[in-house]
């Protein structure tokens, strides 16, 4: 043997046996083949499972542009509708509707992100087709608020 590996087999002036390719021979404490027992790695009590991701849900950074804007859209809606500001009445009022529908528009698609639905609708993900007559009565809702929204800015002019 040279002279280095003389010196890495000596620690505290006694001789260190070598291990062989493979480690060692016999095992050393509590290690066996299969691991420790589930009452030797946990000694407190029993094993506890936590989720690691985070709850799905909107955070304020979402929903503070879609509050503000549909604020914002309802008040331009709202006011010429309300106090009749002369001919330019009409158009901020469709002005405000549209703004006021592109905010829930965006408020709907950041729900269905986080795993929302509407109610009487399937779970994203979940296989089942969503029932015929609630997707009916949610259309004719929208169709309902859209008819008395541009009738009342039609009465405007």
């Amino acid at each position: 043997m040279d002279g280095l590996a003389v010196d890495a087999l000596i620690a505290d002036g006694s001789v260190v046996d070598r291990l062989a390719d493979d480690g060692p021979d016999e095992t050393v404490g509590v290690v066996t083949a299969d691991g420790p027992d589930p009452e030797e790695m946990y000694p407190v009590g029993p094993e506890v499972e936590v989720e690691l991701r985070p709850q799905r849900r909107l955070r304020i950074w979402q929903l503070a542009p879609i509050v503000g804007l549909s604020a914002v859209g309802s008040l331009m809606f709202a006011f010429p509708l309300a106090f009749d500001f002369g001919d330019s009445g009409a158009v901020i009022a469709m002005l405000g509707l549209l703004i006021c529908s592109c905010a829930a528009g965006w408020g709907m698609m950041a729900a269905r992100r986080v795993g929302y639905t509407w109610p009487g609708l399937p779970p994203r993900g979940s296989g089942r087709r969503p029932d015929w007559r609630v997707v009916l009565g949610y259309l004719l809702l929208v169709a309902l608020v859209v008819v008395l929204a541009v009738w009342r800015v039609a009465r405007l002019r």
